[in-house]
């Protein structure tokens, strides 16, 4: 567990600073807490780190740097100032020679600290648990991961999951339920199932996605196929959400957004012990947001709140509570321009052309337990439980049924009342064991997981409706509720899978990591739809392998490649024309690169080279429910990513991915062309600067700017969403009022007020945000 000892703020040169210091020996926390109540330093530590140390007696007028030094001389922990105010302890490196022939180490800068600090503002992360479930170095693992921490978030002022991943080359945007549902692209395939905390969430299926990042501590990009530790899933990548963890000492923040188009949003995170031996910890996370849009009769007001217990049951076992709800009232947006030619409409971005009552209502809890027992230094075993459940109201009026041949007459549908509800449960169970073989050094992973999904549904037959004229449109009002919901049925999947993984330091600076995994799945869908009845059952079974190798000749620098297989998810919920069945889907990857880090740590690049193969993919048949089996598609190219601190105060992420995408093959139709909103070139450029000394110091500057290039509309590649790029600018001041910490900010996004299309299909495209402004008050303390 990290604690975190705050205090008032120290100036730029507080390091250096005489106190006058009368501390006796004690434990080490103990004196350390005593430091900080003195000083009112920050000071940052792993709890298992400085457990069953001491200090010596402390006493005299000393600097910061020399108290801190001699309170951990012989204790085999050093530490780093990484800012003026903020000092990180740490265990000496296994295999220094620092710890029987030195005191601690000081290093003076703004190097990188605990990811769980709340004061961090560092954008490189320099380990991850995502891609192997083992808290290993980014720079040691054979494959992409791209991390999007909270000082990102917080600089961005993200509120959405997908603004996050805009940050991460090869991710785009993909039309998800109206934009009330999470939705993306990795590496060129569509997923819409993120993960929290390496639980698979399937909120997709219903109108209760767009998760919120209020209660986010980072977000976690595995690129390819992750199948062998999750089960099924998309090909192009894992995007997983990293819940904040609570704290041993209290820290409390108060934010207050507001925007263009009538946006509020209020924000508390508050964490701190419930005992007194801080065994217990607590962190609540609170958002309240009501806002307005530029597109007509869209509105939404959402409540999400996230409370956290931690206990440290005893010096070796532990369990962390997780509750996490979402309520959301909006207005999706099934309404946007239909393509004309090979075009969107050239209509006003805010003309919607469905009606004014459309309506969802979502209301999403998800429960979780995460615990684990370290039996020794060696081995370790973790359990998870996570149950998440979701309900949704619908109410969909005078939605997009195609264009009449005048090209102006737009048909439309009333889908009326339309009710969902889904259950998942998740359980995971882990072992990891660290040992030598001869000059092998190994950590195994040996787990198994089940996963179980359910959603039932029902909803009316659906209505037509008056027409519509999308250059005159006149809308036929309250449209009234269709009560007869004489559709129902449900659809589910369930799988266990077991796996095993090593990861072994081989000798020569080599890294071999090497992994397989067993599924056993069913999947069952029966619906009775429109007079017609649809039921199937499926099962199926697969054993999938990762390997990769990278090779480290210095720490700086890292070569690997990879290959691994995936069984994909489920094509449920979908059906071919006459009901026939559509097989599941399955993947394979190969992948090449390195990794490059600059200025001690500090400036990090990855660069890949990708070829992902996918079979059986389902494809939306255009202005139907029927969708068909593309067969095969295959997605490659390559990605740079750059993240990290240039010069002091100067941070910056820059990515770029190309992606040659292409459908092999499915029947000879759309063979040859690209999959639908791939863009062949796309990427980000963000920079702050914050100035670091003088009257000025904390004032922040950013400029950044988004770009994609043409991108297919439908895989019948008969229409183009055009490339843009998009510019987006940050200014801030960060200062201190006695203990608290006062930042103030205005982010402009789309400062150039450019017109674009994020996503599209054949029925309706969806419009860009248009210029705006928000605003940010925040207090830490």
């Amino acid at each position: 567990m990290i604690c975190a000892l705050a205090g008032s703020a120290l100036t730029a040169s507080a390091q250096e600073k005489s106190f006058s210091f009368d501390i006796p020996a004690q434990a080490l926390a103990s004196a350390l807490e005593s430091l900080r109540s003195r000083t009112g330093v920050h000071v940052f530590y792993a709890e298992e780190a400085i457990k069953g140390k001491t200090s010596a007696a402390l006493s005299g007028d000393l600097t910061v740097q020399q108290a801190v030094s001699r309170l951990l001389a012989g204790s085999g922990l050093t530490h780093t100032f990484t800012s003026s105010d903020t000092v990180a302890i740490k265990r000496i490196d296994t295999g220094s020679d620092a710890n029987t022939t030195m005191p601690a180490i000081t290093v003076v800068g703004n190097t990188e600290y605990d990811t769980n600090d709340p004061y961090n503002t560092a954008y490189q992360t320099r380990s991850a648990t995502t891609a192997t479930k083992t808290d290993t170095p980014v720079m040691e693992l054979p494959m992409s991961v791209k991390v999007v921490p909270k000082s990102v978030i917080n600089d961005q002022q993200i509120t959405r999951l997908d603004d996050a991943l805009k940050n991460v080359s090869g991710v785009f945007a993909s039309p998800g339920n109206g934009g009330t549902t999470d939705s993306f692209i990795v590496r060129g395939f569509v997923d819409f199932r993120p993960y929290y905390n390496g639980v698979r969430l399937e909120t997709g299926w219903t109108q209760g996605g767009l998760r919120d990042t209020a209660g986010l501590e980072r977000v976690e990009v595995l690129k390819g196929p992750a199948s062998i530790l999750y089960g099924r899933i998309e090909p192009g990548g894992m995007v997983n959400m990293v819940p904040k963890t609570p704290l041993a000492t209290p820290y409390y923040s108060l934010q207050q957004q507001f925007g263009s188009y009538r946006f509020y949003r209020t924000t508390i995170d508050a964490t701190g012990p419930v005992t007194d031996d801080k065994s217990v910890q607590y962190r609540a996370n609170l958002a309240y947001e009501n806002k307005g849009s530029f597109r007509d009769f869209i509105e939404g007001e959402r409540v999400y709140f996230a409370p956290t217990v931690h206990w440290d049951i005893s010096d070796r076992t532990q369990a962390t509570f997780y509750v996490d709800y979402l309520h959301n009232d909006t207005a999706p947006d099934v309404g946007g321009p239909p393509r004309i030619g090979n075009r969107p409409a050239d209509l006003p971005r805010n003309r919607n052309l469905s009606e004014p009552n459309i309506r969802a209502v979502s209301d999403d809890i998800l429960f979780g337990v995460d615990w684990s027992h370290a039996f020794n230094d060696q081995w370790t075993f973790r359990h998870r439980f996570f149950a998440d459940f979701t309900e949704d109201n619908e109410n969909l009026p005078g939605a997009p049924a195609g264009l009449a041949d005048d090209n102006r007459t737009l048909h439309r549908t009333n889908f009326g009342n339309r009710d969902n509800l889904s259950s998942t449960y998740n359980t995971t169970a882990d072992l990891t064991g660290k040992f030598k073989t001869g000059p092998f050094e190994h950590t195994l992973l040996i787990g198994g997981d089940y996963f179980s999904f359910l959603n039932t549904f029902a909803f009316p037959t659906p209505q037509a409706v008056p027409d519509i004229d999308i250059y005159n449109p006149v809308y036929a009002g309250n449209l009234g509720l269709l009560s007869s919901l004489d559709n129902v049925g449900n659809l589910g999947y369930e799988w266990f899978g077991l796996y095993l993984q090593d990861q072994i330091k081989l000798p020569y600076d080599l890294h071999l990591l090497a992994g397989m995994r067993y599924d056993n799945a069913n999947s069952w869908q029966d619906w009775g739809v429109w007079g017609a009845g649809f039921k199937d059952t499926n099962h199926e079974d697969k054993v999938t392998p990762r390997v990769g190798l990278l090779w480290q000749p210095i720490p700086s620098l890292s070569v690997y490649g990879n290959y691994v297989q995936g069984f994909g998810a489920p094509n449920i919920g979908v059906y071919a024309s006459g009901g026939a069945k559509i097989k599941p889907q399955i993947s394979e990857q190969w992948e090449a690169g390195f990794k490059k880090e600059w200025l001690d740590g500090k400036l990090n690049l990855t660069a890949a080279y990708f070829e992902i193969t996918k079979q059986n993919i389902a494809t939306p048949i255009a202005n139907s429910l029927f969708f068909e089996a593309v067969g095969k598609a295959r997605n490659r190219g390559y990605e740079l990513d750059l993240t990290g601190e240039v010069l002091p105060g100067w941070k910056v992420i820059g990515v770029y991915s190309y992606i040659d995408s292409e459908i092999v093959s499915n029947g000879g139709v759309d063979e040859g062309h690209r999959l639908a909103n791939v863009p062949a070139h796309g990427g980000s450029l963000w920079n702050t600067y914050t100035l670091q000394d003088g009257a000025l110091k904390g004032l922040k500057f950013g400029a950044g700017v988004v770009a994609r290039s043409q991108r297919q509309g439908s895989n019948e590649n008969n229409f183009q969403l055009p490339g843009y790029a998009i510019f987006n600018a940050l200014i801030g001041y960060e200062t201190h009022i006695g203990k608290t910490k006062l930042t103030t900010q205005i982010n402009a996004d789309n400062l150039l007020d450019k017109e674009y299309f994020e996503t599209g299909r054949a029925d309706r495209n969806f419009w860009g945000t248009p210029r705006t402004f928000m605003g940010s008050v925040r207090l830490e303390y």
